[in-house]
């Protein structure tokens, strides 16, 4: 894979590693051999948050970006500075929102269970609108210019506000937002498609989907007729897997994918990657041997009648 596509001024590969497995379904030994794995491969983009992973019962937060700065700092100066480090505020335990102190102090947080000296892109993980545009932009400009974070980002904010801090920046000379991460995939369109798509485009913004891969539902493991396990990511693929919208878009999958012999994984990360705003699709694996899968992508190309199909067949 070539680092050829920009967000900003820094130059990403067309697959974003999810990190959100880190220190969660993966433990550290695993993590590090699949980051080992997606960098020898050419992959430069590690997308995690604060945030992650908050959620599992006994632990706090900040797991998968520790695990994440266990591994550059393993691996040293030459690969931190050949990987584009990505992670988010807001939704850390200790540090929820978007207050100016509270984006600072999550920062230093960060930097230092990331163990590097700067963030390459920096996103709003959850929008907070107690808190005016003005007061989260310029805190954001703050950490630029203090060379801690390199790219402004967002993730989960309306169209309005996000027209709203993109001026302010613009009016004021502040950072700017560079790019977006949006829920969108073949399964949920109306997450971006519409009002914010059309705001990115129009403000150049570089778009990163995340749940590209419908938490696994857009796979290929899941069949019509078939038991599904249980458990919460089973559990969102048996609700899709009901649904008549769901099993066309299998089906579609499935017809694209024998004609290129590819996963339909591969294929339906192709899709996202072939919509005119999309920069890389996010997607995240918990072992080495899910890898290749979603590093196929780089390399696979549908046909106009093929991404016509995908897209009929998810309307």
């Amino acid at each position: 894979m070539n680092a050829d596509r920009k967000i900003g001024q820094l130059s990403v590969s067309p697959l974003v590693l999810g990190g959100n497995v880190f220190g969660w379904t993966a433990d550290t030994p695993t993590s590090f051999a699949v980051l080992d794995a997606y960098t020898d491969a050419g992959g430069n983009v590690i997308d995690t948050a604060d945030g992650y992973s908050a959620w599992v019962e006994g632990n706090r937060g900040g797991e998968s970006e520790t695990v994440i700065g266990e591994w550059l700092a393993a691996r040293g100066p030459a690969v931190r500075d050949n990987v584009v480090v990505s992670t988010k505020v807001a939704r850390h335990p200790a540090h929820m929102g978007l207050a100016p102190a509270t984006i600072k102090a999550a920062c230093e947080d960060s930097l230092r269970r990331l163990r590097t000296d700067r963030i390459d892109l920096y996103y709003t993980h959850f929008d907070d609108e107690s808190v005016e545009v003005s007061d989260i932009v310029s805190a954001l400009d703050d950490l630029v210019r203090e060379g801690k974070v390199r790219e402004i980002a967002a993730s989960n904010i309306s169209p309005a506000r996000l027209a709203a801090s993109l001026a302010f920046s613009d009016r004021e000379g502040a950072a700017r937002y560079v790019a977006l991460q949006p829920h969108y995939n073949l399964v949920s369109r109306d997450t971006y498609e519409g009002e914010l798509e059309e705001l990115a485009r129009r403000e150049s913004l570089a778009v990163l989907p995340y749940y590209a891969l419908a938490s696994g539902f857009l796979t290929g493991k899941y069949r019509p007729g078939e038991a599904v396990p249980e458990g919460a990511r089973a559990g969102k693929a048996a609700r899709l897997l009901a649904t008549e919208r769901g099993q066309r878009v299998l089906a579609a999958l499935n017809t694209v994918a024998a004609a290129h012999q590819a996963s339909e994984a591969t294929v339906a990360l192709a899709w996202l990657a072939a919509q005119p705003t999309v920069t890389a699709p996010i997607a995240s694996a918990r072992a080495v041997d899910q890898l290749p899968a979603l590093l196929a992508v780089a390399g696979l190309r549908l046909t106009n009648d093929e991404l016509r199909l995908l897209t009929d067949a998810s309307a």
